[in-house]
C-alpha cells in the first residue's frame, strides 16, 4: 500500500522499487482526505495510478479501495478503463462501502445511514461491474442512473478487470460471494478487546466460506486479500515476525497480504531497511512454502 502522500519524485521512486522488487501488486487508497493525513499532503488516486502505470511493467495496481463517497460509477469506470489500458492490463479494482467522517460528506450531502450506505454499495459495485464489461449501458439505479453511456474501447482485461470487494459484515460478504473475483478484509476495529486479530480473521474466513457455499461456489475461486490495517499484530516488527504473520494467514487461505510503505511520523512509521528486506527477500521465501 503506497499512500498518495508524497510528491511525485519520491512517490515515483516507491512505485518503481515495488516493481523492481517483483512484488505482486501495489495499491493506494482513494480519498479526498484521510485520518491523520487530513491536514497533510494527499494526492488523488486516479492520476497517481495512471502515473504509476507508466513507471512499472509487471506490478498489478489499483485502488484498495474506491467507494461511492465522492464518485459516480460511470466516471470511475471510464477512469479505470483508461488505467487498465495504460498499464497494459494490470488493473485490480478494489471497491468498498466507504467509511464515515473525513471525506464522506465533503461534497455537502447528509451522512448516510448504515442501511443507505449498504444500498449504495450494492448499486455502486454492481454498476461499476457492468460498466467495465459493457460497451454501452443504461442503468436504472436509484442512486446512480446512467443513460445510454459508451465505454469504448473497453478495458484490456476481458471481460473486465478483476473486482475485489471489501467485506466485513454478512451482507457485504453475500455480495462478494455473488459477484466478486476477490475479497479484501482486515480486522474489524469494533471487535471485542479480548479477541485476537487472528481469531477475528478466522471467523471472517468461516463466514465468507459459508456465503460461498450457499451459492455452491468453489472457495478457491475467490482471491483473498488481507490488508494489515488495525489489530494487535506487528508484522513489521522484524523480518521473522513478518514471515510468521504472512505464513499464518496463508494457512488461513489468504492469497495476498498488503502492508504499508513506511511513512515517517505517522501511524505507518516503520524501519525502511526492514521494509525493503521484507519486500526483496520475504516474497521469495513465501513463494517456496
Amino acid at each position: 500500500m503506497i499512500l498518495p502522500c508524497a510528491r511525485w519524485p519520491e512517490a515515483r521512486a516507491q512505485w518503481i522499487a515495488a516493481d523492481e522488487w517483483g512484488l505482486h501488486a501495489g495499491y493506494t487508497y482513494d480519498h479526498l482526505s484521510w485520518r491523520s493525513f487530513r491536514d497533510a499532503a494527499w494526492f488523488s488516486m486516479v492520476p497517481t495510478l495512471t502515473a504509476a502505470a507508466t513507471m512499472t511493467s509487471t506490478l498489478r495496481l489499483g485502488p484498495l479501495v474506491t467507494s461511492a463517497n465522492f464518485r459516480h460509477p460511470l466516471v470511475l469506470a471510464k477512469d479505470l478503463i483508461a488505467i487498465d489500458d495504460i498499464s497494459l492490463g494490470r488493473l485490480n479494482v478494489g471497491i468498498g462501502a466507504g467509511g464515515t467522517g473525513f471525506d464522506a460528506t465533503t461534497l455537502g450531502h447528509e451522512p448516510w445511514s448504515r442501511a443507505e450506505r449498504h444500498e449504495r454499495f450494492v448499486e455502486f459495485a454492481t454498476a461499476v461491474e457492468r460498466l467495465l464489461r459493457e460497451p454501452s449501458s443504461t442503468l436504472n439505479g436509484r442512486y446512480y442512473p446512467v443513460v445510454d453511456s459508451r465505454q469504448i474501447p473497453g478495458p484490456r482485461q476481458l471481460p473486465r478487470p478483476p473486482i475485489f470487494l471489501s467485506a466485513l459484515g454478512p451482507k457485504s460478504m453475500e455480495l462478494t460471494a455473488e459477484m466478486a473475483d476477490g475479497w479484501v478484509s482486515f480486522a474489524d476495529a469494533s471487535r471485542s478487546s479480548d479477541t485476537s486479530t487472528y481469531e477475528v480473521m478466522a471467523a471472517q474466513v468461516a463466514s465468507m466460506n459459508s456465503a460461498l457455499a450457499r451459492r455452491e461456489r468453489d472457495p478457491g475461486s475467490l482471491h483473498r486479500v488481507l490488508l494489515h490495517f488495525e489489530g494487535d499484530e506487528t508484522p513489521l516488527h522484524s523480518y521473522e515476525a513478518f514471515l510468521d504473520w504472512a505464513g499464518r494467514y496463508r494457512e488461513l487461505g489468504f492469497d495476498e497480504v498488503v502492508i504499508h510503505w513506511p511513512v515517517p511520523d505517522s501511524p505507518f512509521a516503520a524501519d525502511q531497511s526492514l521494509f525493503e528486506r521484507i519486500c526483496r527477500d520475504g516474497r521469495a521465501v513465501l513463494a517456496t512454502w
